[in-house]
Order: structure tokens, then sequence, then C-alpha cells
């Protein structure tokens, strides 16, 4: 992301509101995160909690029209795409919590509809739903009060129970740990 300089800055301030306005809907148009960020801020209607369940549906979405010859590889891809809408979420909101449900949030919908894929030839989804279990780990440890550990451990146990009772467990090039522990 560019820093606005000195200069654009005094430009800026010198435009005057008709200006500003035009240049303001030319950047939402062009930019759905913009237009995100924007309606966000400026629009009653739109909350954390809409903008949430929005990002949910899109995640199930992606997740359950995933297609190819290879459904563990598109899995793979989709879970992918999930990532990013979490990454665009948060980007747009700033909400670490949020950011951590929608984690759970695929987490919960891969352990619940695609466990099976676990076992494919290919490991790559059973190695991205890792990484994720790790990264929902590691966003709880630093971003969220101690309080909220206990509230996702047994969540995360079993998620990690299940990944560690694999027999792909082994080809994973990162350490899993057993246990979501709390401090």
């Amino acid at each position: 992301m560019p820093v606005p300089s000195a200069d654009f800055k005094q430009a800026l301030k010198k435009l005057s509101e008709k200006e500003k306005e035009a240049l303001v809907l030319r950047l939402v148009r062009k930019d759905a995160e913009a237009y995100d960020t924007l309606a966000l801020e400026l629009l009653d209607d739109i909350t954390l909690e809409t903008m949430l369940q929005r990002s949910q549906e899109t995640i199930h979405d992606i997740l359950f029209t995933v297609s190819g010859r290879s459904f563990s590889k598109a899995l793979s891809r989709g879970l992918k795409k999930a990532t990013q809408e979490i990454a665009r979420y948060y980007r747009v909101t700033k909400d670490r919590k949020g950011e951590i449900d929608l984690h759970f949030y695929v987490l919960q919908l891969i352990f619940d509809n695609f466990t099976g894929q676990f076992e494919s030839v290919y490991k790559s989804f059973y190695v991205a739903t890792a990484r994720l279990v790790l990264r929902a780990m590691m966003l709880i440890k630093k971003h969220l009060h101690q309080d909220y550990h206990l509230e996702y451990q047994d969540t995360l146990n079993d998620f990690l129970t299940d990944l560690n009772g694999r027999s792909k467990r082994r080809q994973l090039p990162f350490n899993l740990p057993w246990q979501f522990e709390v401090e």
C-alpha cells in the first residue's frame, strides 16, 4: 500500500466537496474491498455481523461448489480461496475475533463434510487443513485474551486428534501438536 505524501494530502484538501465525492465514487466502483470498507464505516445497516455472515456464505459457496478431475486438489484450491476470503474480511473490518471465527467456520465445514479426502493420494488438502488449524491456534494465542483460549480449546483438540490420527501425519513438513495448550 502506498503511503500518501504531503503533496498528495495538500492536493486532496484543495478539492471541492463535489470533486471529492466523484473521486470516492470512482474509487469504490473499481475496488470492491474499498467499497466494503466504506460501507462498513458509513452505512448503519452494514455491521460486523452482516460482514461476517456474508463471508460465511461466500466460504460455504466456495467449498461446496468445487469441481475438478481430482476432488482433493479442487478442495485444496477451494480452501485457498476460502482463506483469501478470510483475509479480505480482516482487511475490511480489522476484526480479529471474526477472523478466528471464520477460520473455525471453514475448519468445521471441512471436518463435517470432507475428511474422507484426507486419505486421498494427494496430500495437499490434508496439509492445507493442518496449516489452517495451526494458523487458527497462532491467531488465538497472539490476539485473543486467555479467557477465549478455553472457549476454543475443545474444538481445536478435536481437530488435532482427527488430523494426528491420519496416516498422512508423517508426511507433514512441519510438527503438528497433539493438543492445544492453554496457559
